[in-house]
């Protein structure tokens, strides 16, 4: 029973890790999704948001999760606030930079602009 336990709570948190490390599937526009932060923003997503999780390993409470949204597809003048940890996509230019709380991607990493506001051009 004990094996059947111990086997069910590693099969339980490999597809935790997994569903946070996938690439986002078929995401429409403006979608978002949660990440490990070890994986690649991909083309045509921005960081929005850092944060931990268990679920993706680490054990001195650094930022490990990120939030990803999907800018592909969003219409001409769409606004949007972005962490400056990715860059963003073509299309797209800053009209502002900020510093946010939600967008510490590095522990100890001060309170120098970190964020960005996004507008759609092209």
């Amino acid at each position: 029973m004990t094996r059947l336990r111990t086997t069910t709570i590693a099969l339980a948190g490999a597809a935790a890790v997994f569903a946070l490390t996938a690439a986002p599937a078929q995401a429409a526009p403006g979608d978002v999704t949660t990440t490990c932060a070890s994986t690649a923003t991909p083309a045509g997503y921005v960081d929005v948001n850092w944060g931990y999780s268990n679920a993706c390993g680490g054990q001195n409470f650094s930022p490990n999760i990120k939030q990803i949204k999907q800018l592909t597809g969003l219409p001409i003048g769409t606004v949007v606030q972005a962490c400056g940890s990715a860059y963003y996509p073509a299309g797209w230019v800053q009209t502002s930079s900020y510093y946010s709380p939600s967008c510490v991607a590095f522990p100890n990493s001060g309170f120098n602009n970190n964020a960005w506001t996004l507008k759609r051009v092209s």
